[in-house]
């Protein structure tokens, strides 16, 4: 019964670990979109001018 507790305690302190690199790697800018903002204008002009057809 021993190793269930032991079990259940290693794998909260590991989801812990990775709950934790999750919220700094979002907080450091790793999740951020940087190449989207680039580009932006040239979608928008596609979507300007399906619309002026329908």
């Amino acid at each position: 019964m021993s190793i269930i507790y032991l079990l259940l305690t290693i794998s909260v302190i590991i989801a812990l670990v990775f709950l934790i690199a999750f919220f700094y790697s979002v907080k450091s800018g790793q999740y951020d979109d940087t190449y989207t903002p680039s580009v932006r204008m040239l979608f928008d002009d596609e979507l300007v001018k399906e619309k002026k057809e329908n």
